[in-house]
């Protein structure tokens, strides 16, 4: 039988609070992965941590293990965490929430003088939100599961154009634990994870749900530095049939692509496609067709089938726009990563986690990728709670209510105890 624990509501209050404060940039909140803002989140939740008597630690790539000890420290440990850097201009609630209900839920059992049977760790790791910093995903978690190619290093922060090794060095940590093929976490020593996270879509909030019990993560295929490269002329001066305009191009392409989404949709495929970034250049002026047109591509779907049937009409529509309108096209680098489907035994205990605590409760896929894809690719059973959020994500109007936050920090706390024994 668990004792009558309830976690520690009023900590994560007061660090949410802290974290705002801390980093709030005018707009809205700015933790730049492996950079200031990212920093000081860490610190303000180490010292939190360790003011209630953790073991804390940060690994050689900078992800914080704060553990609260079990009974036999020789057992594959529980874990829960998420991250705490953010996009530029974000909101307070996405990562740090899960970083939050982690010390919430130990900080809970510590109170209670709860000795779990297996050591509880909460992490809180590195630069998630790499695609607004660095292109590619989940450094942090990925380097401390040994998933990190070393090649990766060497991508370079957007704004500062440095390379990711140079930033980790920079805040005092070694890249050489990637190439050296180091791990912080691995199936032989983990039990599980957890990741509580905000969701960043509309779903449980307009259901009137409180938390979801998420069934996987979805896999993507990205374009991140494709052009339409046609022939700037003069606007007036220059019949349709003499043109090679890009900016025409570049939109039969995306209106094709969407066409080809609502046509997948219909045939029972769940999928998200978005043109990130659809424009012409600099160089475009209002008497000028538009000789080069950019645009940057995110297919995402937890079905791999479904990503590859839309690209798949990408790829094939491609020559004949390029033979219609006189234009190249030249896609880049195509990147990408592998679906997640998430433990089905911790799905089940955090249901009927909920259940016992009269928690209302909603199955469903997640939209957006997480570190809890990165722990599930490492062979690590893994599973994600969200919980409702009002106003969307990546934006400073990001909400959360603290009513919905206790509830999933209770069924967290619950499942990790019964986990832990």
């Amino acid at each position: 039988m668990l004792p009558n624990l309830t976690p520690d509501v009023a900590l994560a209050e007061r660090l949410f609070d802290e974290l705002r404060a801390a980093t709030h940039d005018g707009v809205g909140i700015t933790r730049e992965a492996y950079g200031r803002g990212e920093r000081i989140a860490h610190e303000i939740v180490r010292a939190a941590a360790e003011s209630i008597g953790l073991e804390c630690r940060a690994d050689p790539i900078g992800n914080l293990l704060m553990t609260l000890p079990g009974a036999d420290r020789a057992a594959k440990r529980v874990v829960l965490g998420s991250h705490l850097d953010s996009v530029v201009e974000g909101g307070n609630f996405d990562g740090a929430a899960g970083v939050l209900t982690g010390l919430a839920t130990v900080a809970g059992m510590k109170r209670a003088g709860f000795v779990p049977g297996r050591d509880v760790t909460v992490v809180a790791l590195r630069a998630e939100e790499a695609g607004s910093w660095f292109p590619v995903s989940y450094p942090g978690s990925r380097g401390a599961l040994g998933l990190l190619k070393p090649e990766e290093l060497q991508i370079k922060r957007q704004d500062s154009g440095r390379t990711l090794a140079e930033h980790m060095r920079e805040e005092g940590f070694s890249p050489d634990f990637v190439t050296q093929g180091g791990k912080t976490f691995s199936k032989e020593d983990t039990a599980a994870f957890l990741e509580l996270h905000i969701e960043q879509g509309p779903v449980l909030d307009t259901e009137g749900v409180p938390i979801g019990i998420v069934t996987g993560i979805p896999g993507s295929r990205r374009l991140r530095a494709a052009r339409v490269v046609g022939e700037y002329n003069h606007s007036g001066a220059t019949p349709r049939k003499y043109r090679r305009d890009a900016a025409i191009a570049l939109a039969e392409l995306a209106h094709r692509v969407d066409d080809r989404w609502v046509a997948l949709e219909a045939m029972g495929h769940t999928l998200v496609c978005t043109f990130c970034v659809l424009a012409t250049t600099a160089e475009a002026g209002f008497t000028k067709i538009a000789g080069e047109a950019r645009f940057q591509l995110d297919v995402r779907s937890v079905n791999a089938h479904s990503v590859d049937a839309l690209m798949e009409t990408l790829y094939a529509i491609i020559p004949e726009i390029e033979a219609r309108r006189g234009v190249r096209l030249e896609l880049g680098v195509e990147t990408g990563s592998r679906a997640a489907p998430m433990d089905a035994g911790i799905q089940a205990g955090l249901a009927r986690a909920a259940d016992q605590l009269g928690i209302k409760h909603l199955s469903m896929a997640s939209g957006a990728g997480h570190d809890a894809a990165a722990f599930a690719m490492a062979g690590i059973p893994s599973a994600m709670l969200f919980v409702r959020n009002q106003h969307g994500s990546h934006n400073p109007k990001e909400d959360m209510r603290m009513e919905d936050f206790a509830a999933a920090c209770a069924v967290a706390q619950r499942w990790a105890a019964e986990a832990a024994q």
